[in-house]
């Protein structure tokens, strides 16, 4: 599929989401999505960790599947996933909504965290569902962070040595507000306008270090912290070690999945809204990928970050629909 549908409509913010800053925070802060009941799983990693899934069941899956991947230091409980969990589940989808580590309301085993290429385990959650619970079709969908893992594993599929069985149970991956460019986006939260959410980003990342490091003294020192006062040095002085980067760049250069869309087989749609306050310029390939075979990028002029509220009848929003639509095609 090279082109979006053109009978769905752009996405028209209600009058009171007034800026991209309004887009973004007034549904993360007031949605609520009462109708989900989570069933939680806990499953072990390869290195001895464990994963925490949260599963959404529907008695009319027909063995079809959602893998839903959350932003950073989101959850499977935030408003943006469980929409997205509701739409699918009305569907006739069961509903898997994973949390990363150390992002499940428990610390992980390990001195490592989550990290924006770390596909290793979206790869163990997609065995697991394929093989324990048996899906034969599976639809990936992520958020942010989760967007540009989601694509990033994707474009490694045909490089890796993971089995045809997974690929072929791909059907379609749907991703919305995805810093393909992860050190372009850390550019742009680190302007003046955007030091609401890196200050908030940093502070939660900040105190899971201080938690990691009561646990396990000896792998993780807390004492840098105090002089860490942006996003870019956290990255350089943990992200980065914690999980075999060099450095801060190096992290961000090998897990931007802009540069693996070349590789990516499994029809994709990428929705960023070009008010995104948390995208850079890089994060729209418009150009490149104008006549890739399998990837659709759709830019609507509002829409914030993970926002897209409207105010439609069937109280999905207008995220939730595009989605379901795009299936459809």
């Amino acid at each position: 599929m090279k082109h979006p549908q053109e009978n769905f409509p752009s996405y028209t913010p209600p009058a009171y989401l007034f800026n991209k800053h309004v887009q973004t925070i007034v549904p993360a802060l007031f949605r609520r999505v009462k109708e989900i009941k989570y069933e939680r799983e806990r499953i072990d990693t390869p290195d001895g960790d464990f994963l925490d899934l949260d599963w959404s069941y529907t008695a009319n899956s027909r063995q079809k599947l959602v893998i839903v991947s959350h932003g950073l230091e989101g959850d499977a409980n935030r408003p943006y996933v469980k929409g997205m969990v509701r739409a699918f589940n009305q569907a006739g989808y069961d509903a898997l909504a994973w949390n990363y580590r150390g992002c499940s309301g428990e610390m992980n085993r390990l001195p490592r965290f989550y990290h924006s290429g770390a596909t290793e385990d979206l790869q163990v959650v997609l065995e697991h569902a394929i093989h324990k619970k048996r899906y034969t079709e599976v639809v990936l969908n992520g958020f942010s962070l989760g967007g540009n893992l989601t694509l990033k594993y994707l474009g490694e599929l045909p490089l890796a040595s993971r089995g045809d069985g997974f690929a072929s149970a791909i059907r379609k991956a749907i991703v919305f507000s995805v810093p393909l460019d992860l050190h372009d986006c850390l550019k742009e939260l680190s302007r003046p306008g955007n030091f609401v959410y890196s200050r908030r980003f940093l502070r939660n990342l900040k105190e899971k270090v201080r938690r990691k490091a009561v646990l396990m003294p000896e792998e993780v020192d807390a004492s840098p912290l105090k002089d860490i006062k942006d996003l870019k040095t956290f990255d350089n002085l943990y992200t980065s070690i914690l999980h075999g980067f060099r450095d801060a760049v190096d992290y961000y250069e090998q897990c931007s999945s802009i540069s693996f869309l070349d590789h990516i087989t499994v029809d994709t749609l990428i929705i960023n809204a070009a008010n995104d306050p948390f995208l850079g310029p890089s994060c729209y390939p418009l150009h490149e990928l104008k006549n890739h075979p399998t990837i659709s990028l759709e830019v609507p002029e509002q829409g914030g970050h993970c926002g897209f509220a409207d105010s439609h009848h069937t109280g999905l929003y207008w995220s939730e629909r595009r989605a379901l639509q795009f299936l459809d095609q």
